[in-house]
């Protein structure tokens, strides 16, 4: 039997099943899944300052796991997007 992830840690990759896009809802814009709430929303909502306490209370459909889950797609957009050279 291989060894899992421990408990405490998170699945880069769970979210895959909390992330969905739709040619029919906003345009197909990555959303989490059953809900038109944006990836970019949250992620700039963060980057803005926000907490996830405070986009909990203003979306309610929204779990602490989906912003983790919009925040981990980020992640690996960014890691994925080609560098581009920033102007000095």
């Amino acid at each position: 039997m291989s060894p899992g992830p421990e408990e405490d840690e998170v699945d880069p990759k769970a979210w895959m099943a909390r992330i969905t896009t739709d040619s029919a809802v906003r345009h197909g814009e990555p959303c989490i899944k059953g809900t038109r709430i944006p990836v970019s929303l949250i992620v700039g909502s963060i980057a803005d300052g926000d907490r996830p306490e405070d986009l909990l209370a203003a979306y309610p459909s929204l779990t602490l796991e989906d912003v983790q889950a919009a925040l981990s797609y980020a992640a690996e957009a960014a890691r994925e997007a080609p560098l581009v050279p920033m102007a000095s």
